[in-house]
């Protein structure tokens, strides 16, 4: 923060640049209860776990809705997006009651989430050195009829890994983090505390390194329009003040870097024909089964690599809008407006509702109507 304003005020264009054209949110601590626990112990002999939970006893990064059961469940069943949707998936209502298991931190995280139209979101985090990217959790192995028990395998312990649908985009924002720190791809030494698990590349998606069901990484992703990874800064969770001089210079780059590629991608705006903008349309991206919606002014962001992409607009009661938008490798997102024309479906609907969803009788020139049918004709004109 410090940083920012400095090089804002001294004149930094590439800082400049980014404060003018990027609304940037900043959570000092997401516990900071647990925070002021584990530094009153100090980090030596590991007494910085004692921060792990919050005062209630929650551990807050697993402690938000699984969303993705919900959706695997539906896939399995083909309701997919048809009945069941692949995008802003609901909170079900048991989560939601008062007496739930949830902390009071998660419930405002969640409400600030759905205040605020997030495109990119990272949550800071230390102990490791690594980017870590959704899915967090496993997908159950599908059931399979019995068979005749075999001898143990590490691997069948496992549930097998489910990619997003935004997977090569979730492996671009950790390589642009991870390519600019200083050290994260030194992986030759080896992990902080165990071997490497990055494939010497200093990211790996949570599910294969630990997987775990309600993390903020897959509830944001699918909740919201917002991408959000998990960034490990460094080995020591609580390193010495002579210490992080050095760890801001090995992250400074990597957090530049990372908030710039929110301008990666497509970005415009949905209205009618009138110029009245469209809230809570749906932006679909051809061959990507992950949509996003317009905030209230029908303004919208859809992070994206490089390519060519197949792009509708859709919302109740208009017709939809495709057209073809182009990703240069080039920061800055492309423009890809839409103006969508009301629809007919909405008074088909209504009319529809008139004859009790009934199909409406054709009526045959030449042929006398029923004094029934007339009374229908003069109530439906």
């Amino acid at each position: 923060m410090q940083f920012l304003c400095k090089e804002y005020q001294d004149g930094n264009p590439r800082v400049r640049g980014l404060v003018t054209d990027t609304r940037i949110h900043l959570v000092p601590s997401l516990n900071p209860d647990g925070y002021e626990l584990a530094h009153e112990a100090g980090s030596e002999l590991g007494n910085w776990a004692l921060g792990h939970w919050t005062e209630e006893g929650f551990d807050l990064f697993e402690n938000f809705p699984d969303l993705a059961s919900a959706l695997w469940a539906a896939e399995e069943r083909r309701l997919v997006p048809h009945q069941f949707p692949n995008h802003h998936i609901p909170i079900s209502e048991h989560y939601l009651s008062e007496d739930a298991a949830v902390a009071v931190e998660t419930r405002a995280v969640m409400a600030w989430m759905d205040k605020n139209p997030f495109v990119l979101g990272a949550n800071l985090q230390g102990g490791e050195k690594l980017v870590s990217f959704p899915f967090d959790m496993a997908r159950p192995s599908p059931a399979t009829p019995t068979v005749a028990p075999r001898p143990l395998d590490y691997e069948d312990e496992h549930p097998e890994l489910q990619e997003t649908p935004d997977h090569a985009v979730f492996r671009w924002l950790a390589i642009s983090y991870a390519s600019a720190h200083l050290t994260m791809t030194e992986t030759f030494r080896g992990g902080c505390h165990a071997q490497d698990v990055t494939d010497a590349m200093g990211i790996v998606q949570g599910a294969k390194w630990h997987p775990r069901a309600g993390s903020m990484n897959d509830f944001s992703y699918l909740h919201t329009n917002c991408l959000e990874l998990s960034i490990y800064l460094g080995c020591d969770k609580f390193p010495h003040e002579s210490e992080l001089q050095q760890e801001w210079e090995n992250n400074k780059e990597s957090l530049l870097t990372f908030m710039e590629q929110i301008h990666r991608g497509i970005k415009g705006v949905v209205t009618d024909q009138q110029g009245e903008p469209i809230a809570n349309a749906t932006i679909v991206v051809g061959g990507i089964n992950h949509n996003v919606r317009t905030a209230s002014g029908g303004d919208y962001w859809r992070i994206l690599n490089p390519g060519e992409y197949r792009v509708s607009a859709r919302a109740e009661g208009y017709n939809p809008s495709v057209k073809t938008c182009h990703v240069l490798y080039d920061i800055g997102a492309t423009q890809c407006n839409f103006v969508l024309s009301r629809s007919n479906w909405k008074r088909i609907r209504e009319i529809m509702a008139m004859n009790g969803n009934r199909p409406i009788r054709r009526v045959v020139p030449g042929r006398p109507m029923t004094p029934r049918e007339r009374l229908r004709l003069r109530m439906r004109l």
